[in-house]
């Protein structure tokens, strides 16, 4: 299934899921990919986490640790998908990007911030973020769940939904639902196809949806 949803562009997964009355499935368009062009798709791993409080040397060595474990949990195949309730330090970097990549890891999804960009840039690893900075987090953020519910902007994800992100943003599959919204959006980019050539013989546009059903 993560190839086929490789394949899909997430406006089809995003109007089948319109159409099924899911109205909130797509991230906040400020979650943007690091480099574009980038695509990702992979089932949810997901990591929630909040702004720390007055930490000490001993709590940096403690939240650290927390980081270090869940990177190291995170499946093959998997996307880590974090909501990370703060805005102002980099919740992933370069060396947590090579760990991930170099066990399988398909990509990391953050309502939040990432550094060293060049670096992951360097190492083709899909990184779809809110921003970029160079403050660590550590000081800063601590983790508190793995493989819970989260929400980011609207759209509350599930471990194990399907992530699905392109130029366009991010959309949520629901896993209950998955196959068969697969399914919907390969026959519609299909049709969409079929349509993108009759446009561009000249069929006008409301004669290709009244013959097609959609445009």
């Amino acid at each position: 299934m993560r190839e086929r949803f490789e394949t899909i562009y997430t406006a089809a997964l995003a109007d089948i899921l319109d159409a099924r009355g899911l109205h909130e499935q797509t991230l906040p368009p400020a979650i943007r990919s690091l480099e574009p062009g980038t695509r990702i798709a992979g089932e949810a791993y997901t990591v929630r986490g909040r702004p720390a409080r007055n930490l000490g040397e001993g709590d940096y060595d403690r939240a650290i640790r927390k980081v270090l474990a869940m990177l190291g949990d995170v499946p093959a195949g998997h996307v880590a998908v974090y909501a990370c309730e703060q805005d102002v330090s980099a919740h992933l970097g370069e060396l947590s990007v090579t760990s991930l990549k170099s066990r399988g890891v398909v990509g990391c999804v953050l309502d939040g911030g990432c550094r060293d960009v060049r670096f992951i840039r360097d190492e083709g690893f899909p990184v779809f973020c809110r921003f970029v900075t160079p403050e660590d987090s550590t000081w800063r953020w601590e983790l508190e769940a793995t493989q819970a519910p989260i929400t980011i902007g609207a759209v509350v994800i599930e471990p194990g939904d399907w992530i699905v992100g392109d130029d366009d943003g991010v959309v949520v599959v629901p896993s209950a639902i998955a196959e068969d919204v697969l399914r919907e959006a390969e026959a519609k980019a299909a049709t969409e196809s079929e349509i993108r050539r009759a446009v561009r013989a000249g069929t006008p546009p409301l004669e290709a949806y009244e013959r097609y059903g959609t445009f």
